[in-house]
């Protein structure tokens, strides 16, 4: 059998098991509405664009003058002759933004996740991960137990007992790193950040949080989980994105104690043989930083628009997880049902992503609905209506 055929065989098994990816193409820039190839002007509601930047003049601005003045790429890795000053004037502010003393900036934060566990840790150390923790970091514990032969162990989503238990298992540990996300991506909950913090403080661990869906959007002023709980300075060590609330364009960084953007710099391989981050990404991204700094009406505004559409979804007869990030998921069960509300909700002008097996565990399919500041209150009249017809249509509500 060639590797076509069986690449297309199974190809065919997941469309027969309903977990097929159609791509849609966008002819607009990303935006509350945009353009969708074959099916005009739909309401967006499955973008991580929080904080409606990735189209903002300023945004864009910044990374053309970074285009004109550094050109289109590196050509080069950081430690050979790919550092540009634009780099490090955003790991300046990326770090003043988070509450660390130091960050790193990487092609994405999968790849500064990747870069963080198998660099820091060895054989003596133990890494305990959230069970619902994102893919990149589960793949970089992967790496590490692989490569640096540590230990690893993984707790009960926020079940802070738990995570003591394993604490306290791994006392003759080297290196007790606690990994977790700030929010949670499929379920929009947040890290119990307090407790963690404490109870690392009580073993004497380290914490790591990937606050990728948390810059931008957590606290008064969008400095994410740290400041949402008034701990801006007391986390570890802090890795997110800037591919999604600043500007989407693409582009990670880790940020920590002054030593730790230099030791990665050293150590780690994805900085150490991986392009340097284009500097119109590193331009548009820094501009990004400086408009949210400029205007925290934009983190109050997504805040107010979540909890209206959560409000009113609850209303209709829906029943969104409870929570107070503009991650809003609807349960549904199957997979199969999960796609069609998605393909439904699609036709009446409204793009939401349907959630199923493997993504989520088996029965709790659903439909993820993220909500931007760019989001307008006729916009989401609009995706509710849809919302009412289509689960009365279904009879989901």
């Amino acid at each position: 059998m060639t590797l076509g055929i069986r690449l297309e065989s199974e190809l065919e098994q997941f469309k027969r098991d309903g977990v097929y990816k159609r791509l849609n193409y966008l002819e607009s820039p990303q935006a509350a509405r945009v353009k969708m190839q074959g099916r005009g002007e739909v309401v967006i509601l499955s973008s991580n664009n929080y904080l409606g930047l990735c189209n903002e003049a300023e945004v864009v601005a910044g990374g053309k003058r970074a285009l004109e003045q550094f050109g289109a790429g590196t050509g080069s890795v950081r430690f050979i002759c790919g550092t540009f000053t634009i780099h490090r004037e955003l790991e300046a502010a990326l770090a003043q933004f988070v509450g660390c003393e130091s960050s790193l900036t990487y092609g994405s934060c999968w790849n500064a996740n990747e870069g963080l566990c198998p660099t820091l840790l060895g054989e003596q150390d133990i890494v305990i991960s959230d069970q619902l923790n994102h893919a990149s970091i589960i793949d970089s514990i992967r790496l590490a137990k692989a490569i640096a032969k540590c230990q690893t162990a993984v707790y009960r989503h926020a079940d802070m007992a738990d995570l003591a238990a394993k604490l306290n298992a791994a006392r003759d540990a080297r290196l007790r790193l606690i990994f977790t996300d700030g929010v949670f991506s499929m379920e929009g909950d947040i890290a119990k950040l307090p407790d963690i913090v404490a109870l690392a403080r009580q073993y004497d661990a380290v914490v790591a949080v990937d606050d990728s869906h948390a810059t931008g959007v957590l606290g008064q002023t969008g400095r994410g989980t740290a400041e949402h709980y008034g701990m801006l300075g007391q986390v570890d060590i802090i890795t997110s994105t800037l591919g999604k609330a600043l500007g989407g364009a693409a582009g990670g960084f880790s940020a920590g104690p002054a030593a730790l953007a230099d030791y990665l710099t050293q150590r780690s391989r994805p900085q150490l043989f991986s392009n340097a981050l284009p500097p119109t990404v590193a331009g548009s991204a820094l501009a990004a930083v400086r408009h949210v700094e400029r205007h925290p009406e934009l983190v109050r505004r997504l805040h107010e628009n979540a909890g209206y559409f959560r409000g009113q979804l609850t209303a209709l007869g829906f029943k969104p997880l409870p929570g107070e990030t503009p991650i809003v998921p609807v349960i549904l069960g199957e997979t199969a049902q999960a796609i069609q509300l998605s393909d439904l909700l699609l036709q009446e002008g409204v793009f939401v992503t349907g959630f199923g097996y493997p993504v989520v565990p088996q029965g709790h399919a659903r439909v993820r609905c993220q909500l931007s500041a760019a989001h307008t209150r006729e916009d989401l009249d609009f995706a509710l209506q849809a919302f009412k017809r289509v689960g009365t249509r279904l009879g989901l509500i």
